[in-house]
């Protein structure tokens, strides 16, 4: 049974963080932070995934980026 981690450089040592982004037309234009996003990132080689807040959550992301 293989270990999984990192898809780049197989590290098992990996952070997340939250971001918020604007969208396109108005949005953008009025510099609204509407999509919010979770990013998981690889704390060895900087690799990194975003993941829609609203629709997985932050418990699980980790199972999500080593697969």
């Amino acid at each position: 049974m293989s270990e999984k981690g990192c898809l780049k450089c197989g590290s098992r040592n990996a952070s997340t963080k939250g971001v918020a982004m604007t969208g396109t037309g108005l949005s953008k234009m009025f510099d609204v932070q509407k999509n919010e996003f979770i990013v998981v990132y690889c704390n060895n080689c900087g690799y990194s995934e975003f993941y829609n807040r609203h629709s997985s959550s932050a418990s699980n992301v980790l199972d999500f980026f080593f697969g």
